[in-house]
């Protein structure tokens, strides 16, 4: 896509620069970045593309691609959380970095003016959010020479989202965006946000990792994973511990023990257990024991269905199609009620395990998903 020549007719004059930050899809961690517990996200092939040039007299000027609306032009002193750039529309991410960025005392009074194009399917699981956002953050640090590094923009772009948005996602995203390498998993503590780079060569293992959107379009602002979050601050909170991710598995039975609010105990064992599945799978992997990974996605599945209970037909579809099917192991991926799954199969299993998921979705009567190979891919960089 060439957004440097599409920003250069838009806005009259040649953009500084042009930057790229990746979608993501999570293999293994569901919920657990904001319980300060463990997640293995991985960067995708699909990125949000920016152009961008610096400005001086304090305007902000917006565009996408991919939206068939004029140019929204802000100020940036004017910028407010949950104002009309902060209700969802897709100029909320880019606006509310520049207020994150801002408001922690950044020097971007400014302006710029900014063009996006994005690959990342929007609605699908795959962090496209998050991609526009790190892409901005990025844009804006090299042009004025912020000095900032790459945890710290994915941080400040969490706080866009839940700030500015109004969507408490946890941390996850923007640093798998921010932070991933291609060939590898990004293994991140949400506690201290150490990270660490895990080989993920499926294909030296005769493997692939699909992507199954299932066109199921969610939106995490409508109040289900808010509330699930507050589920597990006040099962944290029974518990004595700051956060979830301090309760030890071999722990969970006593724990549950103590909670005498069924939802409540659920959110508990889907997060504790999960902790536990990112480091069985680290274990796997480091063993290079990777096709032993896949029952652990499907267990995994199986608690987001069961008690976080965020599934729905469609995905739970995808699972149990893929698995009857040949695949190794499968799951649903990101903040549920739709978007994607993940499955994992032999390379010489991906065309029949596709077609059959094609099939079922067909009988069923919904909508065909799309599938892809999830290539572990590179974090967010400067192309140009």
């Amino acid at each position: 896509m060439d957004v440097a020549g599409q920003f250069a007719e838009l806005y009259g004059y040649e953009a500084q620069g042009v930057w790229s930050a990746p979608g993501r899809v999570n293999l293994i961690g569901e919920y657990t970045d904001f319980n300060e517990g463990f997640v293995m996200p991985l960067a995708l092939p699909h990125t949000a593309v920016a152009a961008v040039a610096r400005r001086t007299d304090g305007v902000l000027r917006l565009h996408s691609a991919d939206i068939d609306a004029p140019v929204a032009e802000l100020r940036v002193d004017e910028l407010t959380p949950l104002s009309k750039y902060g209700q969802g529309g897709w100029a909320a991410y880019p606006a509310g970095v520049v207020w994150a960025l801002r408001d922690a005392g950044h020097a971007v009074s400014g302006g710029a003016d900014i063009h996006l194009a994005s690959t990342v399917p929007t609605g699908a699981g795959l962090s496209s959010s998050a991609a526009l956002e790190v892409v901005t953050a990025l844009a804006l640090n090299d042009l004025y020479e912020l000095g900032l590094d790459a945890p710290r923009l994915a941080v400040l772009a969490q706080r866009a989202e839940n700030a500015f948005v109004g969507v408490p996602c946890g941390v996850m995203d923007q640093m798998a965006s921010a932070c991933a390498t291609e060939g590898h998993a990004l293994h991140l503590d949400c506690r201290d946000l150490s990270i660490r780079q895990v080989p993920f060569d499926l294909a030296a293992q005769g493997l692939q990792l699909l992507v199954v959107d299932t066109r199921v379009k969610h939106e995490l602002g409508d109040g289900a994973y808010a509330e699930r979050r507050a589920g597990c601050e006040e099962g944290a909170r029974i518990l004595g511990v700051s956060h979830l991710r301090d309760v030890e598995y071999a722990q969970l039975p006593d724990a549950l023990a103590k909670l005498t609010d069924e939802k409540i105990r659920r959110y508990v064992r889907h997060i504790v257990s999960d902790d536990h599945r990112v480091e069985q799978v680290i274990g796997l992997l480091d063993a290079g024991e990777v096709r032993a990974i896949g029952p652990v996605l499907t267990e995994g599945h199986a608690s987001l269905r069961d008690d976080l209970r965020i599934s729905c037909e469609e995905l739970d579809l995808v699972v149990s199609t893929a698995n009857a099917a040949g695949a190794i192991g499968a799951r649903m991926t990101g903040g549920g009620f739709g978007g994607s799954a993940i499955v994992l199969v032999d390379e010489v299993d991906a065309a029949p395990v596709t077609k059959s998921v094609l099939e079922a979705f067909t009988s069923a009567g919904f909508t065909p998903p799309r599938v892809f190979p999830a290539v572990p891919s590179a974090g967010a960089r400067r192309l140009v």
